[in-house]
């Protein structure tokens, strides 16, 4: 088996693994090295009933139906014919569209308007987002629909009338997207992952009907139809066969029973009968007694069930749930253990025999640096504190999310190894004598412990021992998040607030911005936003005070005939990035690509089009964090920097990223309305809140959008000692604050500054 395969099966859980420094080893998914043979008798009796017996099940089905019709490939010949003029052909967007590869498994959950809100939402939050697409059918839309369910509603509570629209919809809007529809009632639970693998290993070009059959009242005819309380499974041809005859099915069928109806519908125009076996696989289903306990359920038929019915309340559902999680997860560590057997067995036969096998078996080796800038630096920590710090600091308080850590690896770590050593000896620990972490990217976060027990034996006795154990949180499977599409060709707007004290920073803006952009004709507009103060408006037509920008403007679009550069006017006294968001956003369309760029910023392509790549619309707003440059006079004093390294290079090694500074900032005009109209409420409650706030806090707080903060280093500033405003927010205010302070150089460029200042003063 491939690795990829093997770390694919740590998902169900969240595992650390465990090891000693005595040489043994103990891992929390329950798994340690053993020696032995893999005979199926060492199989699990819940294996024995699964969904696949084994690997040479699986292969031995997928031999079978390799002689099928839909596996043979076909050769359509392509004939032009010379009299039709020649047409352009339309790619498609996606590869997926123009090969006809569809989406596998389609659900639909039949519910009702009294139980829209009880049994379909515990159906939604337990199984439907293991689904690629989960909807929910009903005759009367509910007055409150339960948030994140897609629910449609047929406007006729009729059972049969129901079925027949749910069927006829799935094909009309989805019969061409989906290989497989399984429609079930809302008081069925659902095995979310072994549908899923069901339908992964049957074919899709066969006209298929399984589920549960029952037979017909009367029971006269060979015929069975299958029982909509455990679910059904409809191919996509089964469901373009029956279409036409759906009208004919409705008016002639008479039937109290949905799932009956529909069967008989599939009998008499189709002439198949539901079936519990088709390739050798079966459908498995359990019938949920009165008063039954899930817990108490050991049934193989009940273990290997893909659904279970009758569920009659919402709580039931959820202990369901749980029941099928917690037998998931122990089926999972025994597959663990039966691998990890394998390779130890087989490790034998490699040139390393038994010393070529890593810690822990199956996961990948730890990484080996090839050179010194390759290691990877441990971390060290105490229960109190942690000695590598963000801000560089030697020592600070360790707390948030990283105490949350350091206290489940502590009580883990105990907790296995009582388990391994109970009864003879139980542990409880005094305290953490030394702690190390590292973050290996090839197997995931490796911790080492130093700690102080007490054992305790049968008789009562108690010795304080020292103990190091090494533990791995191993990464999971990756997963590949999908993201709507965007493309580099979108126009940007920039937008460029300007305030009487930063007139002597906008000249370099607009060269950086003519060079980057218009020299090279780039899908960019630049709009400048003149922020007046009361007493400046005054004099405004006296004296413009900024006369000198305007006049550079006008160069610039004397320069570039088809270039126009708006500005518009503002007066207030305090300049909130709320408020002249509000001005600009009225004046736009909705699907405008704003970036909200400072004085200080210097345009370029790169930045540009990761803006452009970043900021989805109604999905994801983007807040860089630029790189702003040290203070020249603390890091370089006397000397000058050395002309000939490049200027990025030495840029990006005399600064930092300012996550300070949230001014820089690329969103849709459609998501800003959205989110600032949510906020209108809390508005007429606090009219100040619009100066104690700036746009970031504004898609946080309201939007529900991914909010995206993450370095740019492309987004370059020279330094500058911004003003920081004491009447915005004491938040905003102290992370100005922070941003200078940070912004003047690195600890050992003022160092040295404060050594080379004492030494001057001591002679």
């Amino acid at each position: 088996m491939r690795l990829s395969s093997l770390l694919a099966l740590f998902r169900p859980a969240l595992p650390l693994i465990l090891g000693l420094s005595l040489g043994c080893s103990l891992s929390l998914l329950m798994v340690s090295w053993t020696q032995g043979d893999t005979d199926d008798s060492c199989r699990s009796e819940l294996g024995n009933g699964r969904l696949f017996l084994g690997r040479g099940d699986a292969q031995r089905g997928s031999r079978d139906g390799a002689g099928d019709e839909d596996y043979q490939p076909r050769i359509v010949p392509y004939h032009k014919d010379p009299n039709k003029p020649h047409k352009k052909v339309l790619r498609t967007r996606y590869i997926h569209t123009e090969l006809g590869i569809r989406d596998r498994l389609l659900v639909g959950v039949l519910t009702s308007r009294a139980t829209l809100n009880t049994l379909a939402v515990a159906v939604n939050r337990t199984v439907a987002h293991h689904f690629h697409r989960t909807f929910f059918f009903t005759g009367l839309r509910s007055p409150k629909v339960p948030h994140g369910m897609t629910v449609i509603a047929h406007g006729d509570d009729r059972p049969v009338w129901l079925m027949y629209e749910t069927v006829r919809h799935l094909h009309q809007h989805y019969g061409s997207d989906y290989d497989w529809f399984f429609l079930a009632q809302d008081d069925t639970y659902m095995q979310a992952d072994r549908l899923s693998e069901l339908v992964g290993h049957l074919s899709a070009g066969q006209d298929l009907y399984m589920g549960r059959a029952e037979e017909f009242i009367g029971g006269e005819e060979k015929a069975r139809y299958c029982h909509g309380g455990y679910g059904y499974l409809l191919s996509r041809s089964l469901l373009a066969r029956l279409q036409p005859h759906l009208d004919t099915c409705r008016n002639d069928i008479l039937s109290v029973r949905p799932d009956e109806w529909l069967g008989r519908c599939i009998i008499d125009y189709l002439g198949l009968s539901c079936v519990e076996v088709h390739q050798e696989m079966t459908y498995h289903y359990f019938e949920l007694g009165k008063n039954a306990d899930p817990e108490r359920e050991d049934s193989t038929q009940f273990k290997n069930a893909f659904t279970v019915h009758p569920v009659s309340e919402p709580n039931l559902m959820y202990r369901l749930h749980k029941r099928f999680s917690q037998i998931e997860l122990e089926w999972t560590y025994q597959q663990i253990q039966q691998l990890q057997m394998q390779i130890s067995n087989l490790s034998d036969l490699t040139p390393e025999g038994k010393a070529g096998v890593t810690w822990p078996i199956g996961i990948n080796p730890p990484f080996k640096p090839k050179t010194r800038f390759e290691v990877i630096n441990w971390e060290y920590f105490t229960e109190e504190h942690i000695y590598s710090c963000v801000d560089s600091s030697p020592k600070c308080e360790i707390r948030g999310v990283d105490r949350a850590d350091v206290n489940a690896v502590l009580e883990i770590a105990v907790e296995r190894l009582n388990e391994r050593y109970q009864p003879q000896l139980r542990f409880r620990k005094r305290r953490l004598l030394n702690g190390y972490r590292r973050f290996d990217p090839t197997r995931g976060m490796e911790y080492m412990l130093d700690l102080a027990l007490e054992a305790y034996t049968q008789k009562g006795h108690s010795q304080v021992i020292i103990k190091r154990v090494n533990l791995l949180r191993p990464l999971s499977a990756v997963e590949i998040i999908p993201m709507p599409y965007v493309t580099e060709a979108t126009r940007v707007q920039v937008i460029l607030p300007v305030t009487a004290q930063d007139q002597d920073f906008v000249s370099n803006f607009l060269d950086m911005y003519v060079m980057n952009t218009l020299d090279t004709h780039d899908n960019v507009l630049l709009t400048f936003l003149f922020i007046y103060d009361p007493f400046d408006a005054q004099r405004v037509s006296q004296t413009d005070v900024f006369a000198g920008i305007k006049a550079m403007i006008g160069e610039v679009e004397k320069r570039y005939g088809d270039v126009k550069i708006p500005w518009i006017s503002v007066k207030t006294e305090v300049p909130s990035q709320v408020k002249l968001m509000d001005i600009i956003s009225k004046k736009h369309p909705v699907d405008t690509l704003f970036f909200l760029s400072s004085v200080w910023t210097e345009v370029n392509a790169d930045f540009l089009n990761r803006c452009r790549m970043n900021a989805i619309s109604n999905w994801q707003v983007f807040f860089p964090i630029h790189f702003q440059e040290y203070s020249p006079a603390v890091v370089y004093r006397d000397q000058q920097p050395s002309a000939s390294s490049s200027f990025a290079s030495e840029s990006l090694r005399d600064g930092h990223f300012d996550r300070h500074v949230f001014d820089e900032a690329c969103f849709y005009n459609a998501d800003y309305m959205t989110a600032r109209t949510k906020m209108a409420a809390d508005i007429l409650d606090n009219e100040e809140l619009l100066e104690s706030m700036d746009v970031y806090d504004i898609f946080v707080r309201y939007s529900g959008l991914h909010v995206f903060r993450a370095v740019e280093p492309a987004l370059i500033q020279k330094y500058v000692r911004r003003g920081c405003n004491p009447r915005f927010s004491e938040d905003i205010y102290h992370r100005c604050v922070l941003s200078n302070l940070e912004g003047l150089g690195s600890r050992s460029h003022l160092a040295m500054a404060l050594f080379e200042q004492e030494q001057a003063n001591s002679t």
